[in-house]
This record gives structure tokens, sequence and C-alpha cells, in this order.
């Protein structure tokens, strides 16, 4: 699930995130580099804490209903929501038998398992891609 955040920044301030569709959510970066972990590491927080995740609105409502803030020099980026739950879940994959011999012997390097090394890389695979 993605939300649309509002990056909001002042000259000699920090850049300030906020998501429409969630009002009690709020985040901040010095850098503008930093805006998108900054705003993926709050949604994190306030749904780990036990709020439930509500159904984001689309762009173009999102757009219709900021279009002053927008036209005021904010931007809009849309932030991964990973929900932490805490369930292990196992299921099946199929891949290139070479494939799955790199991705063991990487994990082997870290001192991670295969199933560790997958999910850390599916993480930062969603995550960098957002940004």
């Amino acid at each position: 699930m993605y939300y649309w955040a509002i990056v909001h920044h002042d000259e000699g301030s920090a850049y300030g995130v906020s998501f429409p569709d969630v009002p009690d959510c709020f985040a901040a970066a010095d850098e503008e580099q930093d805006v998108m972990a900054a705003a993926i590491d709050a949604l994190d927080d306030y749904f780990a804490d036990g709020f439930s995740p509500p159904q984001p609105l689309g762009l173009d409502a999102t757009r219709s209903r900021y279009a002053d803030d927008l036209a005021g020099g904010a931007y809009l980026i849309q932030v991964p929501l990973i929900v932490r739950d805490g369930q292990s879940v196992r299921f099946n994959v199929s891949m290139e038998r070479g494939l799955l011999g790199a991705i063991d012997e990487a994990a082997g390097r870290l001192k991670m398992t295969r199933s560790a090394f997958l999910a850390q890389a599916a993480r930062r695979e969603i995550t960098d891609k957002a940004a």
C-alpha cells in the first residue's frame, strides 16, 4: 500500500512531510535526499502503534485537495507502507538455480538466512524505488 505525502520546504528550514490520509503522522528531514526515508519511518512508526491503515486517496483527489500547497512550491511523494505485524508466512518461490545459489552465497557472507536476505532485499527494493 502507498500513501501520498506532501513535502513543504521553506528556505533555511527542514523539509516537512505530512500525509493527507493520516493527519496525525508527520516527518521531517534536514536534507532533501533524506525525505523519503523519514516519511517511510514515520508511517511505519505510526501504524506500528496499532492504528489501522485507512484507504489512501488517489493522486487526483490529493492534488485537488492540496492544490494551493502544490502551487506554493510543495510537492507530492508516494510513500510505501509495509505493515509490521510480526507474523512470518511460509510460501513457495520459484527461480533460476544459479540465482538461488548466488542468494545463498550472499546470505552466507552476511551471516543471514536465505529468508532474512530475501526479506531485506525486497524491503530495500520497495523503499528505494519509492524514492
